[in-house]
């Protein structure tokens, strides 16, 4: 069963370019807005997107992120909601991947079987859960690979090398690196001293390797470029959007935020 991630990234990998992977959540600013977000970060862009499921514990998310969830939830954002929109999403663009990353509480509400075969209908292609471990994710990474949906994997600064065997030995798609030890949004990205991480990491898979938390704009953004297979950004793109008025500004700020980005990476590339 082919994954659109998998695809996504042999056609970057054959054209020798890095991935952008850009994270917004769901229902935020509004919801009625989010599809169009999305569409518009693929224009400028993206060439996968992260969607978070919006959650009143975000645990591993910083002031900015924690702050949209709290503002989609008061809107009535759910799991079911942000299925929904990817579907509506899958209306016009069936290329680009789509990852949903959050938190295990919401899907153990909804039902591990019936969230699978949801997603996979939906669209969805990966599944992050940041408070997951692999081993208790076993039954819900059956059901998903069942479905052809992917389980992406985090790994730390803090990850043994028997643990990163380990965890890249159950994911799928690509592995996210956490670049340092923290919360989403901090300012203290250390490019050199990601190498030997993943220098490691890529000792056990062949599996792309993201690196996200602390990249914030086009210059930072190029210089993991250099390193690493793939770019999250999130926190920051979530600030831009935070101050849209209407759909239609939105959208503008995506593209003005995620354009030059995407410019730098592919200036690093050629």
């Amino acid at each position: 069963m082919t994954n659109r991630i998998d695809e996504c990234f042999a056609a970057l990998a054959a054209d020798s370019r890095k991935a952008l992977v850009p994270f917004i959540t769901a229902g935020d600013p509004q919801p009625e807005w989010t599809v169009s977000i999305m569409h518009s970060l693929v224009s400028a862009g993206a060439d996968l997107l992260e969607l978070g499921i919006p959650f009143s514990d975000p645990m591993a998310d910083g002031p900015v992120i924690q702050a949209a969830s709290e503002r989609a939830i008061k809107k009535g954002v759910s799991l079911h909601l942000a299925l929904d929109m990817v579907a509506r999403f899958r209306e016009m663009d069936s290329s680009t991947p789509v990852v949903l990353m959050g938190y295990m509480n919401p899907i153990e509400r909804y039902g591990h079987a019936e969230f699978a075969a949801d997603a996979a209908k939906s669209g969805v292609d990966g599944v992050l859960m940041v408070d997951c471990p692999p081993e208790e994710m076993a039954d819900l990474t059956r059901l998903m690979e069942h479905h052809g949906v992917h389980p992406i994997r985090l790994l730390a600064p803090t990850t043994t090398p028997e643990r990163i065997g380990l965890v890249a030995a159950h994911a799928r798609g690509y592995l996210y690196y956490v670049s340092f030890k923290g919360v989403t949004g901090a300012d203290r990205l250390d490019h050199a001293g990601i190498v030997a991480p993943l220098q490691e990491i890529r000792r056990h898979t062949k599996l792309p390797v993201a690196v996200g938390f602390g990249i914030k704009d086009a210059t930072s953004a190029a210089a993991v470029a250099k390193i690493a297979d793939a770019v999250v950004i999130g926190s920051a793109l979530v600030e831009a959007l935070s101050k849209a008025h209407s759909m239609e500004q939105a959208n503008q700020l995506a593209v003005d935020f995620l354009a030059p980005v995407r410019q730098a990476m592919d200036n690093v590339a050629g």
